[in-house]
């Protein structure tokens, strides 16, 4: 009889990355302006040289790389054969992959949404892959049940860093709670007894000033916001508090516009992981 070996979870993979490349999410985000800035074209040409530059750049010492699905969508398929390359020549090179793709659905469909980024048949296979809760956190549960059965992890938005966002996740449900708290909840109720650290992670914005919720939901924080939206590292103890261990800070422009050097970006990638964990460590 053979016995198969259950993969490793998501979110042990993410604290020993965390911990030996540092605590850093690069976006790869080609906006158009980006393209422009790096005398590039907006076209496929420049969105496949702009993302191979940062891949190869990056992809052998941060931890995550997070590209936005949609940059690469407006290309059509010629765009998303861009983005099924980066991903694997980026896990391949030893950096998780989160893709941002913040999909949420209802049955068939969302089972559909998570297979495409969670199944590893797919050409866009991803380690874990952002969901938007608000049809229900409920609707999340087949990317909740195949990235557990694949050892990869989701990060639901919970509170996010634009202004507008609010009008949702700050009103109140019934109990009381906010819907951003009822959200962290159902995340923390999913990554019980889960050690080192659960693979359903939380979007909570660097920019919020106070988070005003309970983030102790023992899995990881993705911290959009630092850089171009104003957020610095020196921000993130202030918002997440005794949580701030587990916070995985997204950087996208604030890399990213010292492109298209390779030394460049690594040295600003670098620079922003030693930030983050002096900020940590200080807290």
């Amino acid at each position: 009889m053979t016995t198969v070996t259950p993969p490793e979870p998501f979110g042990a993979r993410l604290r020993r990355a965390m911990d030996t490349r540092g605590p850093l999410c690069v976006g790869i985000d080609p906006h158009a302006s980006l393209l422009t800035a790096w005398g590039l074209s907006d076209d496929i040409a420049g969105l496949e040289r702009f993302t191979r530059t940062v891949v190869e750049a990056l992809a052998d010492r941060v931890a995550v790389l997070k590209p936005q699905s949609a940059f690469f969508e407006r290309f059509g398929s010629r765009g998303i054969a861009v983005l099924e390359r980066a991903v694997a020549d980026a896990r391949d090179a030893g950096a998780l992959v989160l893709m941002d793709a913040k999909r949420g659905d209802i049955g068939s469909t969302m089972g559909a949404y998570a297979a495409t980024y969670l199944d590893p048949a797919s050409p866009l296979f991803s380690d874990a892959v952002t969901v938007s809760p608000y049809l229900g956190f409920g609707s999340l549960r087949p990317a909740l049940d195949l990235a557990r059965e694949h050892g990869c992890g989701v990060f639901v938005l919970a509170l996010t860093s634009n202004p507008e966002g609010a009008e949702v996740q700050r009103a109140t449900a019934a109990d009381g709670r906010s819907v951003a708290q009822v959200v962290l909840d159902h995340i923390a109720a999913e990554n019980a007894g889960a050690a080192p650290l659960g693979s359903v992670g939380a979007v909570v914005g660097a920019t919020l000033g106070d988070a005003a919720a309970n983030l102790a939901i023992n899995g990881p924080l993705l911290a959009p916001g630092i850089g171009a939206q104003g957020a610095t590292p020196a921000d993130l103890p202030g918002v997440f508090g005794t949580a701030v261990g587990d916070v995985v800070p997204n950087v996208s422009r604030g890399v990213l516009r010292h492109g298209p050097d390779q030394a460049a970006l690594r040295e600003a990638a670098a620079r922003f992981a030693d930030e983050v964990h002096a900020a940590v460590s200080n807290a």
